[in-house]
């Protein structure tokens, strides 16, 4: 079976600057780089992969579509974008992003804003309006309540604009709450038809992960399905993030265990592969 994961990062702390890095004392402050996961991927039966941003800033998209033109099997970059600079958002777009062929979705981390409601500005929701009528996918990372609140305003202002939200928008794995204001929006979220949930980062979500398992994640999961549908799911590693409570080979076992309890053969192709490459124009694939 075919997997796309659809959510990897790399970084290089000489070529960019990765803020959220500063006085981080783990495994993550250093160099990653995508030669690292050769061996792993090949154990977690990975075949396709789409690499993610990790900063603000120009120099980390071009780091990302560096690497997608020397590794064979990244097929796509979720890039970053200028979005509060609507006019310089369109032109980056029409002089660059749009004639490369691994451009494939635009992030920004709004998550490391202060303001639960940066997407809202006036200017970002123009640029989003800009994204939509190109057909570019926008990933939402956000990990509270009030980020979810946000994206269905999004929804509203910018109808058009499919949008995916990584790591399911952190549910609340770590005190098991079923479901709670999370499970409420993520239903709300469900009923726009653009709304996507990327089934990635469970395995450190919410903080609290050592000894997580598949049993701890598998509800938060089966609620998804159920609301979201096997047709609008997809899964991603996020490595090397994921490292902090798994290697590589083990978030994908996990994820595999789980959909291979949650859904039949049909549904897991559509979750592991078809979903991706249509929710990011994946057609070459």
């Amino acid at each position: 079976m075919k997997i796309v994961d659809t959510h990897l990062h790399i970084w290089d702390l000489s070529r960019a600057a990765y803020p959220w890095l500063e006085n981080d004392t783990s495994i993550l402050n250093r160099t990653w780089c995508i030669a690292e996961l050769e061996h792993a991927r090949a154990a977690a039966g990975v075949t396709h992969g789409m690499l993610v941003q990790a900063s603000g800033c120009r120099e980390d998209t071009e780091l990302m579509m560096e690497t997608a033109r020397n590794t064979p099997w990244i097929n796509g970059v979720v890039a970053w974008l200028p979005l509060t600079d609507t006019r310089q958002t369109q032109e980056l777009l029409e002089t660059t992003y749009l004639q490369e062929p691994y451009f494939k979705g635009v992030r920004h981390q709004v998550h490391d804003e202060d303001d639960t409601r940066w997407l809202l500005q006036p200017a970002v929701i123009n640029s989003l309006k800009f994204l939509a009528r190109h057909g570019i996918p926008y990933d939402f990372v956000g990990v509270l309540p009030e980020h979810l609140e946000t994206a269905l305003e999004v929804a509203e202002r910018v109808p058009d604009l499919r949008m995916v939200f990584d790591h399911l928008n952190q549910p609340p794995i770590s005190t098991g709450e079923t479901f709670g204001r999370w499970g409420t929006l993520m239903k709300a979220a469900a009923r726009h038809p653009n709304f996507y949930a990327k089934i990635s980062g469970l395995g450190t979500a919410s903080g609290n992960f050592a000894g997580r398992t598949a049993d701890h994640i598998s509800p938060y999961v089966a609620y998804v399905l159920e609301h979201f549908g096997a047709g609008r799911c997809f899964c991603g590693g996020d490595w090397p993030v994921s490292m902090l409570a798994d290697d590589y080979a083990g978030t994908w076992q996990t994820i595999t265990h789980i959909l291979g309890r949650l859904c039949n053969e049909a549904d897991q192709e559509k979750i592991l592969y078809d979903n991706a490459c249509r929710f990011y124009n994946l057609s070459t694939l």
